[in-house]
């Protein structure tokens, strides 16, 4: 029989909880991942780590739908970009790269 490890925690006044960092090694959890619990016809309760789904942004979506439907209604509004503009831009940004997908630091969080 696999060994069996008891931990707990306390309930705050607004019924929140911190997880152990036993299990949150065990379930390889990170700061803002979704877990699942499981109620069992026993009463007991089984915490899985919920598998990460594509990341979308709801504000974000709105917005990226309604320049669709302004620029489907309205297509000669649109205009190609000053070249000047493109070469100020370029000046300001010179070979920065930003990695999207880099994590953010504890101060930046």
């Amino acid at each position: 029989m696999p060994a069996t490890l008891e931990l707990e925690s306390t309930l705050t006044d607004r019924y929140q909880t911190t997880v152990p960092a036993t299990v949150r090694l065990a379930l390889r959890l990170g700061k803002r991942d979704k877990i699942s619990y499981h109620i069992e016809s026993d009463g007991s309760v089984r915490i899985t780590r919920m598998k990460p789904s594509p990341q979308t942004d709801p504000v974000m979506d709105h917005f990226l739908e309604f320049l669709a439907s302004d620029m489907a209604a309205h297509p000669r509004r649109l205009q190609t970009l000053d070249t000047g503009l493109i070469e100020r831009i370029r000046d300001l940004v010179g070979a920065t790269e930003v990695d999207l997908n880099a994590p953010l630091s504890a101060n930046d969080e």
